[in-house]
């Protein structure tokens, strides 16, 4: 009895719940991914390079025959499904807004034909962990504390050997209509695919997870797993990750319990993809004009003349990435110092992030703006100088990513020796603190 398994933010082979499911009782699979033409288009290109790359490392994987087409789910999944007579469609779940539609249609459109969803991309799935009453957890300290005490199962003992795969040769080019991935040649700050992240991993916990409570806020040093990119497209499991902490290992296991957190938030609240999770803030003043539309220019180009600010939005600019203290620090000068929209900030991130997710961007950024939950106080306005001089102390970081900067004494602190080929500060720092706050307080 032949099944479908449908990849999407979950490729990879080993610790895989749904390729179980579709392999029973002992029947053929067919494996298939869906470029849809929705997500290729609001993606950015650093995204839709680490997603071609991990495409084609799971093909290599299944000896090739993994199918990949192109077009709407609810049109190509059923079209697969009768191609070979498909006693059911398999999935990993999904809880994003746009995914929880996406797998509505393609079920109405599948009919009779089941689709099963076994698993998700989290350690304790959304809905799962809430208040003995039913309601769900809006801060994260309470929730932590269940979610450790709820724990998860051990990964699934799965790998490309668990199914036999039908070749996508064997189905009907016409209604198949496999196509090639495209290609992705331009430059990755790492490996994609399950293998690479899986050997990242490793790397990390023999090499720096050990340092992590004492250097992961430091974007100098490399210090962080940098593994937000093979969660992202599931190339890895966090219960993969979990394995390998220990007692001793609480500060990395808080990070992948945050992951959990800001997903569950996002499902029970799924207007806050978008719009505050706290709709108090809906009243806050921000700046929309055409000075404001300069500012924001500024501020993408790394050309704030703020250092450590600049040499974060440049990392990203660069690179795909940025270091989450760095997040940190530019969301709150662009929302508390320009007084610009979060969702601006959020919407170029997801442009530009190789990591770029829904749940954990949206409300990291509402974090910083102080409209999400466990928000940051309003009163709490990121100093960039202080910032900078506490975790990039040397100057390292600015140094690299800003080389106007190179031979300047306090990269965190210029004076005269700043070059003439850096700007000045596009504001006036305590000015603005102020300005935000006045403008917290008339929330009321």
């Amino acid at each position: 009895m032949p099944t479908l398994l449908w990849f999407r933010r979950d490729l990879r082979c080993h610790d895989h719940p749904a390729l179980l499911e579709a392999a029973q009782p002992d029947g053929e699979v067919l494996a298939c991914y869906v470029l849809d033409p929705r997500l290729e288009a609001s993606a950015g290109a650093p995204r839709l390079r680490y997603l071609y790359r991990a495409l084609r490392a799971l093909s290599e994987s299944l000896d090739g025959r993994l199918l990949v087409t192109r077009g709407r789910p609810e049109e190509r999944i059923p079209a697969l499904a009768r191609a070979i007579s498909a006693t059911s469609v398999h999935i990993s779940q999904d809880y994003s807004p746009f995914g929880r539609r996406r797998d509505d249609t393609v079920q109405a459109a599948l009919g009779e034909t089941e689709l099963c969803a076994t698993g998700s991309g989290y350690l304790v799935s959304p809905g799962r962990i809430t208040k003995s009453d039913g309601a769900p957890y809006r801060v994260f300290t309470p929730f932590y504390r269940a979610w450790r005490e709820h724990g998860w199962r051990a990964p699934a003992d799965s790998g490309p050997g668990s199914a036999r795969w039908i070749d996508p040769e064997d189905t009907a080019e016409n209604v198949s209509a496999r196509v090639e991935v495209p290609s992705a040649t331009e430059h990755l700050i790492f490996d994609a695919g399950e293998q690479a992240a899986r050997t990242q991993w490793r790397e990390f916990v023999e090499q720096g997870l050990a340092d992590y409570p004492a250097r992961r806020d430091r974007p100098d040093l490399d210090a962080t797993s940098v593994m937000s990119a093979h969660l992202k497209f599931g190339t890895i499991h966090p219960r993969t990750m979990a394995g390998d902490l220990h007692s001793g290992d609480d500060a990395y296991l808080r990070e992948l319990a945050f992951r959990d957190f800001y997903a569950a938030v996002l499902h029970h609240w799924p207007h806050s993809a978008w719009q505050n999770w706290n709709r108090d803030f809906d009243a806050i003043e921000v700046d929309d004009d055409e000075q404001a539309r300069q500012a924001f220019d500024a501020w993408k180009d790394g050309r704030t003349g703020f250092p450590i600010v600049d040499a974060g939005m440049r990392q990203l600019a660069a690179t795909g990435f940025m270091h989450n203290r760095v997040r940190m620090i530019v969301a709150s000068f662009l929302v508390k110092d320009l007084h610009l929209p979060w969702q601006w900030g959020a919407r170029w991130f997801l442009d530009q992030l190789i990591d770029g997710d829904v749940a954990n961007n949206q409300h990291g950024w509402q974090w910083a703006a102080g409209c999400g939950t466990d928000a940051a106080p309003y009163f709490r306005v990121f100093n960039p100088e202080l910032q900078g001089a506490r975790y990039d102390p040397e100057g390292a970081y600015v140094r690299r990513w800003v080389p106007e900067l190179a031979d300047a004494v306090n990269v965190h602190k210029l004076g005269t020796d700043r070059p003439a080929s850096y700007p000045e500060p596009i504001v006036d720092h305590a000015q603005e603190r102020l300005e935000a706050l006045r403008r917290f307080r008339r929330l009321g």
